[in-house]
């Protein structure tokens, strides 16, 4: 007689076993028709599965969030079934939900393009409309083994198999087609309803290793209703139209080639971008009293067994043997190097907090097709900073991080930001006492922050202890984790760094790892996304050209140009032989800002047009005056407030 207690605390009891369907028709029958799921002590269940003892019970409906994670699973066992229908001999593997959707890879006589989705989708919808319920199975191995034989299927026959002994193992029937799965599953094909799509192709190897099979991989998209649908492909028209790499080929930014995989090179403009937002950074330490340091890009390995990633991160790093044999990493993190500093020379408690910032280039192997753009490199600069700090001052730091880090994000547009505590992993140093401090710091300094809307990552802490994550919104929905705030107790005891406290002893310091940009590059990647690379006036790298219409203009045009480069503008000048309207479109792809227009009319009057770019308005004003006004523009948001001068003779 099962007791079911719900989330407002009620509860009920059953006189036999019950399934989830028994619940929801039992609380009403509108809640027993948009029921698909249910939680049951935290874990999904079918509908249908009986609950034999008492248990916390939630009823899950297409309005909850757990409601993709179900549609896109029966979306993608739904995919299988119609494959299999349409192409006789192919063979299903695995099909799990993902992000955004699903996907499913089969193993066929040829690759399946997008040529054949369209008969694959009208025979989804055929599937779906037949509302065959979805029926879990549990089966012994042996039985299991020999149903997906008797199929033909050697790839579920190989899952079957490396599954460890006394995994109960089920299968879900839709119909006739059967697929070994964990499942949960809705109630039945009906419930995905018809606003999913598939979207692409590629190649996967089965398992992921490159020494086995090329399989076909199917990707689809699903949601609760055709609203949603339409607004997910209209982000990925954003999206592609705001692909970070396309603008860094129109605004001359940056680009990659193969003889340096994973590393940018770097343009004139997208140079100076990349020093602005530096500069930035390195202001906002500085007011924060931070002191900027420089550690060695390449160090013995046995300064990295010592903090931990010579065991932890090898696979990612960069090795190299010099003459003398001994064995060299290229770093992939800047912290060894942080310590050393620290170390070099007695330090005092009166010292602490003590503050290193360092814009340190850092090289991690990634796999080749994990590459993209700005967001995914080999090489990179990240904007570290070490705060060495008694325990006691762990929360007081952490909530400047915290506001300091909120405060950069408002001045480049992000207003939405969500914060995610990543607690310990279970490959970590350090002991679990250790561990308990270093979460309740950071937990004491959200509170402290007044930030109470956080998540936790479970598990997913660095392997010296847990961290704080800032996560992006942007202007089209898309989330990037940026920021991050480490609680440290364990590395500077392991480089041997202490400081001699108020009793005249040595103390380990802890040591708090920050990062607010993290990867300059990626921020500049999802900075041009989030703004279309229409950059605010402060960071654009060219922020007006000045354009000639006529020849004769050419002498205003140049004292222009330099009038504004004197007050600091960043200025390039257009004197090519074309009519004015195929220079405005060429500036436009550019993504400049402004433009300043002189004709003869202008130069004799001593006067520009200056137009803001994308638009066409555009208004005629005294060189001087465009100048006070386009400087006060160009103030970067931490150097706002005083009251700029007018310039009176620019010219």
């Amino acid at each position: 007689m099962p007791t079911i207690t719900f989330p407002d605390g009620s509860s009920r009891s059953f006189e036999a076993v019950v399934t989830g369907a028994d619940i929801a028709a039992s609380l009403g029958p509108g809640l027993a028709k948009a029921a698909l799921a249910i939680e049951v002590d935290g874990v999904l269940w079918d509908l249908s599965r009986p609950i034999e003892r008492d248990a916390r019970v939630r009823i899950i409906t297409r309005k909850d969030p757990e409601a993709l994670e179900l549609i896109r699973h029966d979306c993608a066992h739904v995919l299988a079934e119609a494959v299999q229908a349409l192409f006789p001999g192919a063979q299903v593997t695995i099909g799990p939900p993902i992000e955004n959707g699903f996907y499913y890879d089969f193993a066929y006589e040829r690759p399946f393009t997008p040529e054949d989705f369209p008969a694959i989708e009208a025979k989804m919808r055929e599937i779906i409309a037949r509302g065959a319920p979805f029926e879990r199975i549990v089966t012994t191995r042996d039985e299991a083994i020999a149903f997906f034989e008797s199929k033909g299927d050697k790839y579920k026959v190989e899952l079957i198999q490396d599954l460890p002994q006394g995994e109960t193992i089920t299968l879900y029937r839709q119909g006739e087609w059967v697929d070994l799965c964990r499942g949960p599953h809705g109630p039945s094909t009906a419930q995905v309803g018809d606003a999913f799509k598939l979207m692409k192709v590629a190649g996967a190897y089965w398992r992921g290793d490159h020494r086995n099979a090329m399989l076909s991989r199917i990707y689809g998209t699903a949601w609760r209703d055709r609203n949603e649908l339409d607004a997910y492909l209209h982000r990925l028209e954003e999206a592609e139209r705001r692909d970070h790499r396309k603008l860094g080929e129109q605004m001359d930014l940056f680009h990659f080639q193969p003889e340096a995989p994973g590393a940018v090179f770097w343009h004139p403009r997208g140079w100076k971008l990349f020093s602005t937002l530096l500069e930035y950074m390195r202001r906002r330490q500085e007011a924060a009293g931070y002191l900027e340091i420089n550690t060695p890009d390449i160090m013995d390995r046995g300064l990295w067994e010592r903090s931990g990633h010579w065991d932890k991160f090898r696979d990612a790093m960069y090795l190299t043997e010099a003459k003398e044999e001994r064995v060299f990493a290229l770093k992939p993190m800047n912290c060894p190097g942080s310590i050393q500093v620290f170390r070099h020379g007695l330090r005092s408690y009166r010292e602490l907090p003590l503050k290193f910032g360092e814009f340190g280039k850092v090289h991690r192997f990634e796999p080749s097709g994990a590459l993209h753009g700005l967001m995914r490199v080999r090489a990179f600069t990240q904007d570290d900073a070490h705060i060495f700090c008694t325990e006691e001052q762990i929360e007081a730091e952490s909530v400047k991080v915290i506001d300091l880090c909120l405060s950069i994000y408002r001045d480049f547009g992000f207003d939405q930001v969500h914060v995610k505590l990543s607690d310990r992993p279970a490959r970590r140093v350090g002991s679990d006492a250790i561990w308990d401090r270093s979460e309740e710091a950071l937990r004491s300094a959200l509170r402290a922050a007044g930030i109470t809307d956080y998540s936790v990552n479970k598990g997913e802490g660095a392997f010296y202890g847990p961290k704080l994550e800032f996560v992006l919104r942007d202007a089209i929905g898309r989330d990037w984790q940026c920021g991050t705030l480490q609680v440290d107790f364990n590395m500077p005891a392991a480089l041997g760094a202490y400081y001699i406290g108020e009793d005249g002893q040595k103390h380990v310091p802890v040591m708090l790892h920050r990062a607010l940009f993290g990867s300059l590059e990626r921020f500049m990647g999802i900075l041009l996304e989030h703004s279309a690379g229409w950059l605010p006036l402060w960071l654009a790298p060219v922020q007006v050209v000045v354009a000639s219409i006529v020849d004769d203009a050419a002498p205003a045009v140049r004292r222009a140009a330099e009038a504004l480069r004197r007050h600091g503008l960043r200025v390039e000048v257009d004197l090519r032989n074309e009519k004015i309207n195929r220079k405005i479109v060429d500036h436009i792809e550019a993504k400049v800002p402004y433009l300043a227009i002189i004709g003869r009319r202008e130069a004799d009057a001593g006067t520009i047009v200056l137009r803001r770019l994308p638009g066409a308005d555009q208004e005629t004003l005294p060189l001087g005056v465009a100048v006070t006004r386009l400087v006060a523009e160009a103030t970067p948001p931490d150097q706002r407030g005083a009251v700029a001068e007018p310039v009176e003779a620019a010219a």
